[in-house]
């Protein structure tokens, strides 16, 4: 694996197929786990890239930040993080994060990063209630009609 180098050209990517990319991932990591997501609560959040001095280009470019929430009872937490965990070291994801807790009560949170694409990757018990919550965070992306033709 490599990480993509800060002059190379960014991925070309339409903000439809980013947010159905989004939600196939977050589909099959709940199913790894044996939970359903709630469809209901997707909030796909697209995003100017912001550069490491603040500056924003005028070129269409964007980030998706993609959450979608299941209800899974509380003490079985930790075992879906375990699970999806297996399933995105798998996929050869580095995991960055990963804690699970019995103090008072369940909780879990794992988070991962893709370094091929630079996708992030979180799932985490949801403020002590049975809500675990998926997320997928994306790299800057260029939308197709933004790109130079050597992109295409």
């Amino acid at each position: 694996m490599s990480t993509p180098g800060r002059n190379d050209p960014l991925p070309v990517m339409a903000k439809a197929d980013a947010r159905a990319w989004a939600q196939h991932m977050t589909e099959s990591l709940a199913q790894s786990a044996g939970v359903t997501l709630t469809p209901t609560t997707a909030k796909p959040f697209f995003g100017n890239c912001v550069g490491k001095h603040d500056e924003v280009a005028d070129d269409g470019r964007y980030t998706l930040s993609y959450a979608v929430d299941s209800t899974v009872p509380l003490q079985h937490h930790p075992e879906a993080v375990k699970k999806i965990r297996a399933a995105l070291e798998r996929q050869k994801f580095s995991i960055d994060g990963y804690r699970e807790t019995w103090e008072g009560r369940p909780s879990a949170l794992l988070d991962a990063a893709d370094t091929d694409g630079r996708y992030l990757v979180s799932v985490e018990t949801g403020g002590g209630t049975d809500r675990l919550l998926f997320r997928v965070n994306t790299r800057c992306l260029m939308p197709p009609s933004a790109a130079s033709p050597g992109q295409r």
